[in-house]
């Protein structure tokens, strides 16, 4: 491969600067084409924002904790103190400013290897041509192979519109200056229930609306039980079987906002101070020029792609959230890397969902890694599972845990491990020797025969896999 390759890149998420970092790499021109800023939505408005948020409300849970192992805080006087207070207004100019910082760091890692950023808006004249929309202008920009990393935005509702300042979606809720005093979260998926909690652990009273049975339905069964019955524990109401219908921002005679109503199908009306719409996202690939140049999408309007992240029109190629493959910033860097890898004639593997280890932010928090319980049921496997419950681990009991668990799969016969589950603190941090035996297909005696340390949370997933011994 040689500079004269050249590589246009729409969408700076992690799909677009992973993609752009490898192509640099393997010695293309690379230019990258962004309205937002690098690191797109998931840096400066998603992910990033909201497990900075999600952190600071679990310093404020540590302190509910220290007061449960004995540890006293006490004021300037002497006086013990029982609580710890948000000031929401300084917790969001951290958030965002933690993100700016992050999305300045990627930009000056692009222009480091020699990327070329071009602020505005990308579209497809042709599959060999990118038209850049910019402040100044527009500029079209030749191209041997195409990326299209255009993520995601929040679904809204004809009946529940967002105001940015009663009725919010998850990318505005860092402009409240102060602590919604009641906070009616509507979607109980990974988004509305890991913001439900952090709201919760800040001090804002949240009521969660479910359609389903029960919170993250789309998890692990005996995960979501542990989880709603800490949001029960903590004092969140969860309306479960309730599905909304509408929400209005109510006014008083002046015209001046003063809350929310929240109206569900079966006529209950739900009164808040503010509400949070976390029901579902839609692809941005309008104004793409996808129908002009051929390029394939699905119903829900998602890019089709294969699994070297290959559109239906050569030379073209799209990954992360607007491919609708796994709503991941772990899976669109690598759909990224794979697609320029490909595209440039370097070694690649196609994209393997089976091995993508994934985490709910909640607390406990909730990671997973290869064949769930509903898949193995499904495909009608033998399988042997194992639930050691994290309150038997010595670690968690000098740490004051009590919520949580390990869960192993593994083969009948041969003891691969096939995947699992764990719900505890840092769980992100604790799945992956579970998914190196997912990826690396070993069995649940290699996996118990090495070394933990003593004590740790660690030690529980050694222990659970002994279990599975001769299976």
């Amino acid at each position: 491969m040689n500079a004269s390759t050249k590589v246009v890149i729409v969408g700076g998420g992690p799909g677009g600067y992973e993609a752009a970092l490898v192509a640099a790499h393997l010695g293309a021109q690379v230019t990258l084409v962004e309205r937002d800023g690098m690191g797109g939505a998931c840096v400066l408005t998603d992910c990033v924002p909201s497990k900075t948020l999600i952190a600071t409300a679990d310093y404020m849970s540590g302190v509910d904790l220290a007061l449960g192992l004995g540890v006293h805080l006490l004021d300037h006087e002497g006086d013990e103190l029982s609580d710890a207070q948000a000031r929401l207004a300084e917790v969001n100019a951290r958030v965002l400013g933690l993100a700016s910082a992050q999305s300045q760091d990627i930009a000056g890692r692009l222009l480091e290897v020699g990327v070329r950023i071009v602020p505005g808006h990308g579209r497809l004249l042709d599959p060999r041509t990118v038209r850049a929309e910019t402040s100044s202008g527009t500029e079209d920009l030749a191209a041997d192979v195409i990326l299209l990393s255009t993520g995601a935005t929040p679904r809204v509702m004809a009946t529940a519109r967002p105001d940015g300042e009663r009725i919010l979606t998850w990318q505005q809720l860092y402009e409240l200056d102060g602590l919604p005093e009641h906070l009616i979260v509507v979607g109980s998926g990974v988004t509305g229930a890991e913001l439900a909690q952090a709201y919760l652990g800040l001090g804002a009273e949240v009521t969660l609306v479910s359609s389903r049975d029960r919170v993250l339905p789309g998890e692990d069964p005996d995960a979501a039980t542990v989880i709603e019955e800490v949001f029960r524990h903590r004092g969140m109401s969860v309306l479960s079987r309730s599905r909304m219908q509408s929400t209005v921002v109510v006014r008083d005679a002046g015209g001046e906002a003063t809350g929310v109503e929240v109206t569900l199908e079966d006529g209950r009306v739900v009164s808040g101070s503010h509400a949070l719409l976390a029901v579902g996202s839609l692809p941005q690939t309008q104004d793409l020029g996808l129908e002009a140049v051929g390029i394939a999408t699905s119903e829900s309007g998602h890019i089709v792609v294969d699994r070297v992240s290959r559109t239906s029109v050569r030379g073209v190629y799209a990954a992360g959230d607007c491919t609708g493959v796994l709503p991941l910033a772990s899976v669109a860097a690598m759909q990224g890397r794979i697609a320029m890898a490909h595209a440039l004639g370097d070694a690649v593997a196609p994209l393997n969902l089976a091995n993508v280890s994934a985490n709910i932010f909640t607390d406990p928090e909730i990671a997973t890694v290869g064949l769930s319980e509903k898949e193995i049921h499904a495909r009608g496997l033998d399988v042997a599972t194992v639930n050691l419950p994290l309150s038997r681990n010595p670690r968690a009991k000098m740490q004051g845990l009590t919520e949580g668990f390990v869960k192993l799969f593994a083969a009948h016969g041969s003891g691969t491990v096939l995947g699992g589950v764990v719900v505890a603190p840092r769980a992100s941090e604790l799945i992956f020797p579970v998914t190196l035996a997912v990826t690396h297909r070993l069995n649940v005696d290699q996996l118990a025969s090495t070394f933990t340390v003593y004590p740790s949370l660690t030690g529980s997933i050694a222990e659970a896999a002994r279990r599975l011994h001769a299976t």
